[in-house]
């Protein structure tokens, strides 16, 4: 088992020296994990095959999954893109850098290997510092999933990563806890009309301004071939080892009552809670509270791990709005959910 390097970012050193080892790794067709505005990234230089094959490796991750590259510059759209349309040009001026990956048409420098056979590419451009000059440095574009074992709740800490690929990739880069704390939106922007296929923080509302025939992706009847256009699609995701009980309430009162309900037929279990609002200890001590749908994106993922470190047998999660982020929220609770309760 190779020992994986472990990097701690000094925010008062610049990052071209911090990051030189990493970007020799990738380019070298090493595996480097790293922070991104959302989730933190396994990347390996997009367009070395044999590198990208070592990333399915590493993570279990079944081949016919695509990968989501990465990009430093908006001219690299052209570059790994081709027949990129204009309402593309217009959602890549109002939301890169950020947390939306495009379904674009791609070009020859990008290998099947990537894109799980399929002619389409996702791209993305991320807002994040590291994630910027990683790829700058390096020199190639990166190709990175979530850097998690395939089917785990993604990771938003480095620590995170280290739990599940330590020994298993060459570096992890520590830039502390990521800011979204869901994956990014992916829009299939070559389908007419264009199809969100994965909520993220940029919204369905918001994407609508842009792209007013934008379609959610339970309202088509959607092919396999655009199930593979996307990471995440076609496999169950985000799931902890605890059981996940998702309660759809109407109101704070009724999601305690079901949740108190739950505990007390589960004597001699370990029960924890996932919600907007705090529950009271009468309910179990073990608890996350997050107060708004943006908090509840990014306590998601973390709380699944640190529930599982507490030996929770069950997360009884609390159901919200589909509003922002919240369409983001609820499709990974749906889809790490063992169980569904409406109230």
């Amino acid at each position: 088992m190779k020992k994986t390097i472990y990097v701690k970012i000094n925010p008062t050193e610049p990052l071209r020296f911090q990051l030189k080892e990493a970007a020799e790794i990738i380019k070298k067709g090493g595996l480097v994990a790293f922070p991104t505005e959302t989730v933190y990234g396994l990347g390996a230089n997009a367009l070395d095959p044999v590198a990208v094959k070592s990333i399915f490796t590493a993570k279990n991750r079944p081949s016919d999954n695509p990968l989501i590259v990465h990009i430093s510059k908006v001219v690299d759209l052209d570059v790994y893109a081709v027949k990129v349309s204009p309402l593309v040009r217009k959602l890549v001026a109002q939301f890169w850098p950020g947390p939306l990956t495009l379904v674009l048409k791609k070009s020859e420098l990008i290998p099947l290997s990537v894109t799980a056979g399929s002619q389409t590419v996702t791209l993305r451009l991320p807002n994040h510092p590291i994630a910027c000059e990683l790829i700058n440095l390096a020199g190639v574009p990166i190709a990175a999933p979530s850097a998690n074992t395939s089917g785990r709740p993604s990771p938003t800490t480095a620590q995170h990563v280290l739990q599940d690929l330590d020994g298993k990739i060459d570096m992890v880069i520590d830039g502390g806890p990521t800011r979204v704390g869901v994956e990014s939106t992916v829009l299939d922007a070559i389908s007419e009309p264009p199809i969100l296929l994965r909520p993220g923080e940029i919204s369905f509302e918001s994407l609508r301004e842009y792209a007013p025939n934008i379609h959610l992706l339970s309202q088509l009847a959607v092919s396999e071939t655009q199930r593979i256009r996307s990471p995440g699609l076609k496999y169950q995701h985000y799931s902890p080892s605890s059981k996940v009980v998702l309660i759809h309430a109407q109101t704070l009162k009724q999601f305690k009552a079901k949740a108190i309900e739950l505990a007390q037929a589960s004597i001699g279990k370990k029960i924890a809670v996932l919600s907007l609002d705090d529950l009271g200890e009468t309910v179990t001590p073990y608890q996350v509270v997050a107060g708004t749908s943006s908090r509840y994106a990014a306590l998601l993922f973390d709380a699944f791990r640190q529930f599982e470190q507490q030996g929770v047998d069950t997360i009884i999660a609390q159901a919200i709005s589909e509003d922002g982020v919240g369409r983001a929220v609820m499709d990974r609770l749906t889809r790490a959910a063992d169980e569904e309760v409406w109230i």
